[in-house]
């Protein structure tokens, strides 16, 4: 047990606000785990209903209704909150998005100068560490998942699938550096190469669409794709993610590579991931920026 879960496990419940995907499902099950009775918001279009069988209490409502989200926390005496899941930003910049999503008074202060004037940017860490702000000025604390449920975090090494070769190694090498660039601007975190030509790098679409762009554009298959963590990496939110779903996409789009990094890359069922990679023959590596330095000392010597 961690010293945040020895620090926490007195207080007995945990707010969670739960966007798309697997994540927020294997988080709230591994909470229900540790003893904590689980509050969570779950966000309308996104959440998966089988939340509600798992969590002691559940309220659906939309991303831009930030002064209900506090509303429900304090009215449950719930001082911590974990984020988990993505929140599609495509379905709230299409036209006509709003109406669905019709931001409450306290959203609307928020994100004024984000939406309306554009005199703040729009990017994710930007927009995110907003809503941490707020709930700060409404007695809620933010906190990393991750401390929560570390066993979630990838460790380094081979994690899956047939060694590496050479120009495989050379790929994530070289898709390393640029996606710790494009995560270092708040653009995407994952760019797909092969033979060090770059074939996809991810911005608003997301990793899944970004490998399959790649594999529209190499029919041939066997890129490599790299997906890491921003520089700037806040571990409370957007934390990269990778399951069972990622797999099936890289293997639908013909890639033969999955990098992440380790200790900052939530990997979630573990045990299938494994499987699905070992029997695709999909190489599932996890390096952090020791592994690089290490590798190219290595080559020269």
């Amino acid at each position: 047990m961690s010293n945040f879960q020895k620090r926490a496990a007195g207080a007995g419940r945990i707010g969670l606000v739960a966007g798309w995907g697997r994540y927020p499902v294997v988080l709230a099950d591994s909470l229900k785990k540790l003893g904590y009775q689980v509050y969570c918001v779950a966000i309308k279009d996104h959440a998966d209903p089988a939340l509600r069988q798992i969590v002691d209490h559940s309220c659906e409502m939309g991303v831009a209704k930030l002064g209900g989200h506090m509303r429900y926390f304090r009215r449950h005496g719930i001082s911590q909150v974990a984020l988990a899941g993505k929140i599609h930003k495509t379905r709230l910049i299409g036209r006509y998005e709003w109406v669905k999503h019709f931001p409450d008074l306290t959203a609307i202060k928020t994100f004024y100068h984000h939406f309306y004037t554009l005199k703040k940017d729009r990017k994710d860490d930007t927009l995110l560490t907003a809503v941490v702000d707020l709930a700060a000025r409404n007695d809620v604390e933010i906190v990393p998942a991750t401390d929560l449920v570390p066993e979630l975090l990838a460790t380094s090494g081979l994690l899956a699938g047939p060694r590496l070769s050479a120009g495989q190694e050379r790929d994530i090498e070289f898709a390393w550096k640029m996606a710790k660039e494009l995560g270092r601007l708040d653009i995407g975190q994952t760019v797909v190469v092969q033979g060090q030509a770059v074939l996809a790098a991810e911005a608003i679409e997301g990793t899944d669409e970004c490998i399959r762009r790649a594999g529209r554009l190499c029919p041939s298959g066997g890129f490599t794709v790299v997906k890491v963590s921003k520089p700037q990496q806040d571990m409370r939110f957007d934390v990269p993610t990778i399951g069972v779903c990622t797999l099936q996409t890289v293997a639908q789009a013909g890639g033969r590579v999955l990098a992440i990094e380790a200790d900052k890359t939530i990997l979630l069922d573990q045990s299938e991931v494994s499987t699905f990679a070992q029997r695709h023959q999909i190489s599932l590596v996890a390096r952090n920026d020791y592994d690089q330095v290490r590798l190219k000392h290595s080559r020269v010597a």
